[in-house]
């Protein structure tokens, strides 16, 4: 077996994290037997400083021509003044939608070497294993019309968000089918009370859970989502969502398992997938050689689930995580009293050998 990976670290701690995670995709793809060709491109700020683009040609085709992404991150303040339509974090808008990556997979899990460092009582973090599925393609992100313009007194700025039956329909058979994977019970967050989008979310819901008799499933609002998610979040298992309430939840559920430079992502579509860690660029650190990388390395663990189907490898690398927070490893992002305070490349070694 042999498999073609873009590397594309982008901008702020991207490139530091990303090198982590590629050491430990170079060593555990070594320990399977597989084959690994690994090319870079440019993205985000970085590219638009070198094109003009934050999604290059060139890089859009590299990514078009390989079997999975490693997504760094985008963005910072030298880009802030530029035009919203080549703004940084549009280049990873546009590879979301230009290679159909319309769904995003978000694990939340407390590793118990690291359950105080939830803000919540250890009796309710406690075992936390969430996973949130996000639709990524459609809502308000992408709807048209969208824009600003100029009224008496002021402007008027418009986003629209909306939905067709077939969106919502792959992206909640896909969550369906996570769920059997895990414990059979599935949350769907929507605003039907309020929003005709979420009245067709619902509806597709209902039709599609006909097809999973096996899955216990709900229906709940996405306010009082956010509130269930600090006052009992063991309660939830797998959670489906469109982009705009995903994008929310998901990063709360980060935090609520202790720190959202852990939080690993999975964008799935038709072939290729894009890996990445959600914790953005960090730029007031970066340079530093002080990121948590363990997010990224993380988030090679679900290339080798959902890529390359190798559940075991995926589940090694989890554990040499989970082995070296038990040995009182810290980045600083983590870190607290009696801990071992580490930089980012010793974090990455540590790992490393964990899973050798």
């Amino acid at each position: 077996m042999s498999f073609r990976v873009a590397v594309l670290p982008g901008d702020g701690i991207g490139p530091e994290v990303v090198a982590q995670g590629v050491e430990v995709l170079r060593k555990a793809a070594a320990m399977a037997e597989v084959g690994v060709e690994l090319q870079w491109g440019d993205v985000g700020g970085c590219a638009i400083d070198a094109s003009g683009d934050p999604l290059p040609d060139v890089t859009l085709q590299l990514c078009r021509e390989s079997d999975a992404i490693i997504f760094g991150a985008v963005g910072g303040p030298k880009w802030d003044d530029i035009a919203p339509e080549v703004r940084p974090e549009r280049g990873l808008l546009r590879l979301r939608q230009e290679l159909g990556l319309f769904a995003n997979v978000r694990p939340a899990k407390v590793f118990s070497a690291l359950v105080e460092a939830s803000p919540l009582k250890r009796e309710l973090v406690e075992g936390l294993d969430i996973v949130t599925v996000r639709e990524l393609t459609g809502d308000i992100y992408y709807g048209e019309p969208r824009g600003v313009t100029t009224i008496a007194g002021g402007e008027r700025s418009v986003n629209t968000m909306v939905y067709t039956t077939a969106e919502i329909e792959r992206i909640v058979r896909l969550a369906f089918g996570v769920a059997q994977q895990r414990a059979r019970r599935l949350t769907s967050v929507d605003k039907a009370n309020v929003l005709e989008t979420s009245r067709l979310w619902r509806k597709v819901v209902e039709q599609v859970a006909k097809d999973f008799p096996d899955i216990s499933y709900e229906h709940m609002y996405v306010d009082n989502a956010a509130m269930q998610l600090v006052r009992a979040p063991k309660q939830f298992d797998v959670i489906v969502t469109g982009n705009l309430f995903g994008d929310i939840l998901s990063d709360e559920a980060a935090m609520v398992a202790g720190s959202i430079g852990l939080a690993a992502s999975a964008s799935l579509g038709n072939r290729t997938a894009l890996y990445e860690p959600v914790h953005g660029s960090a730029p007031d650190i970066a340079g530093q050689g002080i990121a948590n990388p363990l997010a990224a390395i993380l988030s090679v663990a679900m290339l080798f689930k959902y890529t390359l189907k190798l559940d075991g490898l995926a589940e090694r690398i989890e554990a040499a995580v989970e082995q070296v927070l038990t040995q009182g490893y810290r980045t600083r992002d983590i870190h607290s009293p009696g801990m071992r305070l580490v930089d980012t490349a010793e974090m990455g070694t540590l790992v490393l050998e964990a899973l050798g």
